[in-house]
């Protein structure tokens, strides 16, 4: 029997955030381990002029950073704002103008599908499918534990959902429910695998069986990362902290200069490919509340301290994982340290909050996604 020729898959992304592209390298590293598909991944940011990129990318990165509340105003007055306003025109008719090379580089991979993990080369898709400009089918993975209507596009093939309501307000916003798919938010396939914690925390020179805190990410609203650690350090109790400082030289030298005040208690990472492996070894993450990050955590039975989330699409996340009971909420330094204090006087808390959030994670959804994508058309009736 001949062998079937893999299926041609092309992930599209933009970078403005990095949830959007790790969610398309999430899919693409997944379909690497399949036998029957081939996928690759583009950014559309690559395929388009440099003022529209710096507009896209450049502009709301500095806005979420400098003005969230801003952020959040415009998120919800465009989520609110009906398709055919002058407004939405406008923004669709700029996105046209300037991602005409994108078309020209799809046209020459000849994808069998595509999936977007970003709204924009949805809205641009469903255009060129409503044209005929596009023939195959086009599904759309939604990164947040929220549903923004600028995800919200006709000539879609389907959806993934990250959850049963974000599938619920796919229904309510039209799409139909054969249409709509609850796997989750796609994650690498290391966080989808069992790591040790014991070879793990010695190959970090970690305790491997003392509480251990993992501190990720920017302070935002809580402070420098090394004045965080300072404070967390000198709550009472037998813990170890790890502290991801990124590519942050600086915040990394303060956390190193502090790690020698705290021998054996704090250790301070710069940019790691290793962040499972740091994780398996943690009994509690300290993040903002991105979809891909609380994802990672949950497919690892992580709880977590959720800090100074966005307006907007972080709020709602940071609103779902506490209502599941997988996550608290500090919105300054002095909020962190008693949910800190609370947690350490009460490990059993922190145990269930485990036990919740390995049944909500969903380590398998980029495989799920996959499996849609390449499952045979069914037979006209």
């Amino acid at each position: 029997m001949p062998q079937q020729t893999p299926k041609k898959i092309l992930v599209l992304s933009v970078s403005a955030g990095a949830g959007h592209m790790r969610a398309a390298q999430a899919i693409e590293a997944h379909a690497a381990l399949a036998q029957d598909a081939v996928a690759s991944h583009l950014d559309v940011m690559d395929f388009v002029t440099p003022a529209f990129r710096k507009l896209y990318t450049d502009f709301y990165i500095k806005l979420v950073n400098k003005a969230p509340a801003l952020w959040g105003y415009l998120y919800h007055a465009t989520n609110g704002a009906p398709k055919d306003s002058s407004m939405q025109r406008l923004r669709r008719g700029v996105e046209r103008l300037n991602t005409r090379a994108l078309m020209a580089q799809i046209a020459a991979f000849e994808p069998d599908a595509i999936i977007c993990t970003h709204f924009l080369p949805a809205e641009l898709l469903s255009r060129a499918l409503r044209q005929g400009q596009l023939a195959c089918p086009v599904w759309v993975q939604v990164t947040d534990f929220d549903l923004h209507r600028m995800w919200v596009h006709e000539q879609m093939q389907g959806y993934f959902a990250a959850n049963d309501e974000v599938a619920f307000r796919m229904r309510h916003e039209g799409i139909p429910a054969d249409r709509i798919h609850v796997t989750g938010i796609p994650i690498m396939p290391a966080f989808a695998q069992a790591h040790d914690r014991a070879q793990c925390a010695q190959a970090f020179g970690l305790a491997p069986r003392r509480m251990t805190i993992l501190l990720m990410g920017g302070g935002a609203g809580l402070g420098s990362l090394d004045t965080i650690a300072a404070r967390l350090l000198a709550l009472p109790g037998d813990f170890q902290l790890i502290v991801l400082a990124g590519k942050n030289a600086a915040a990394l030298a303060a956390l190193q200069a502090l790690a020698g005040r705290y021998p054996g208690r704090l250790l301070a990472q710069g940019f790691t490919s290793e962040v499972e492996r740091l994780m398996a070894c943690a009994d509690l993450v300290i993040t903002k509340p991105g979809g891909l990050t609380t994802s990672e955590c949950l497919a690892l039975g992580l709880p977590m301290i959720v800090n100074s989330p966005i307006p907007g699409q972080e709020e709602r996340n940071a609103d779902y994982l506490l209502e599941q009971g997988v996550a608290l909420k500090a919105f300054d330094a002095v909020t962190l340290e008693y949910r800190m204090r609370l947690l350490l006087d009460h490990p059993e808390q922190l145990q269930a909050m485990r036990a919740k959030a390995l049944a909500l994670g969903r380590p398998r959804a980029a495989i799920d996604v996959l499996a849609q994508v390449l499952a045979p058309e069914p037979e006209p009736a």
